[in-house]
């Protein structure tokens, strides 16, 4: 069974310093054959883009508060009187903070929930093994 992809542009701010931030257009992607992972991939001008992965409840959790600890955190603030999400993402690379507008984020988000509401992360990633394999043996394909 060919899984659902729930994918998103986004423009990201990139915050260096309080007076000096760039632009950094952004992709989220969710699958439904991977139903705990946000993966969202920043194109910063280079050659080679930055990919990161983390829990889909971070993200749920981190529009409406302040969570996660160590390599990513992420928390609801406003910035110019419109409300944005911050990420603060680090790794042995170095540290980013990154904003973007709350009211895309969490539009792609809801369309993620939608897809595989919460609770049910175990029982859609088990319904699309199992009908893979049913629908292997039906046909007579080797997996």
């Amino acid at each position: 069974m060919t899984p659902t992809v729930v994918a998103s542009e986004l423009e990201f701010t990139m915050v260096l310093t309080a007076e000096r931030r760039i632009a950094v257009p952004g992709r989220l992607v969710y699958r439904t054959d991977d139903p705990y992972a946000v993966r969202v991939t920043f194109h910063t001008g280079s050659a080679h883009p930055v990919h990161w992965t983390f829990a889909r409840d971070l993200l749920v959790e981190g529009v409406g508060e302040p969570c996660g600890h160590g390599d990513v955190r992420i928390w609801p603030t406003t910035v110019d009187a419109l409300p944005v999400v911050l990420f603060a993402l680090s790794s042995p690379e170095g540290d980013a903070l990154l904003e973007t507008a709350t009211a895309p984020l969490v539009a792609w988000l809801e369309r993620t929930l939608a897809a595989v509401p919460p609770g049910t992360e175990d029982c859609r990633h088990n319904l699309d093994a199992v009908l893979t394999g049913v629908l292997t043996r039906a046909t007579g394909d080797t997996p």
